[in-house]
């Protein structure tokens, strides 16, 4: 028996990326992503453009064993994990207060919504460059430019849910963000306009990006050709 990995608050969130291949034995992809929502654990499928994967599976639990034992599943079925990212959700420390209900739903999001197909995954970090470091901007500044980053977000209520989960300590990057839209050029817009606000344009860096579109996990994988 292992000790359980568990949040304090919250859950658990890993992103894994895999190119699927010859070796790739679909009726156990299917079985490990089954087992893991058996056990308790949120799972997300979505068929990647591009390069750089064919298929993001995000999996979000309390126990980061339950997490493990996906990643081991799908490796042993023959994906090829060619990237990962690991976070928790969180709440902003410029977010306490929130109602309760808008706190459940980011500490523990129902994914993935309905109506929303276009997926899109990045990680990214606050600056510490000579005359734009976060962290040495005094809280209320930081809660000020937040404010008005979240402002820009909700103009996209409806079209986008965003769901942030915190990675400092734990991945390369502070903060993993993914996507849910309803369009393609949702994902477009939301991200280029709010780079206009200065939290992002002065103090943000971003890591690459993973576009694709969510669907059931057999859809994905007929349509990765597995």
């Amino acid at each position: 028996m292992t000790e359980p990995s568990v949040p304090t608050v919250g859950l658990s969130v890993v992103h894994l990326f895999f190119q699927a291949g010859p070796l790739t034995d679909r009726d156990d992809v299917v079985v490990a992503l089954k087992d893991a929502a058996a056990n308790g654990v949120q799972v997300v499928t979505a068929a990647m453009l591009g390069h750089k994967c064919d298929l993001a599976v995000m999996a979000l639990g309390e126990d980061q064993w339950n997490l493990r034992r996906l990643q081991t599943s799908l490796v042993a079925a023959g994906l090829d994990l060619v990237d990962s990212y690991v976070s928790l959700t969180e709440l902003s420390e410029y977010a306490q207060g929130l109602p309760e209900e808008m706190a459940k739903a980011r500490l523990h999001p129902e994914l993935p919504p309905e109506g929303k197909p276009a997926f899109c995954f990045y990680p990214m970090s606050k600056r510490r460059n000579d005359g734009a470091n976060w962290f040495t901007l005094d809280y209320d500044d930081r809660k000020r430019l937040m404010h008005e980053h979240g402002a820009s977000g909700r103009k996209f209520a409806g079209r986008v849910v965003q769901v942030i989960t915190g990675s400092t300590g734990l991945d390369d990057f502070e903060w993993g963000v993914t996507l849910f839209c309803q369009h393609p050029d949702d994902v477009k817009e939301v991200v280029y306009k709010m780079r206009f606000d200065e939290a992002s344009a002065v103090y943000a860096e971003f890591g690459p990006f993973y576009v694709g579109m969510v669907a059931a996990p057999e859809t994905v994988l007929d349509e990765i050709g597995c």
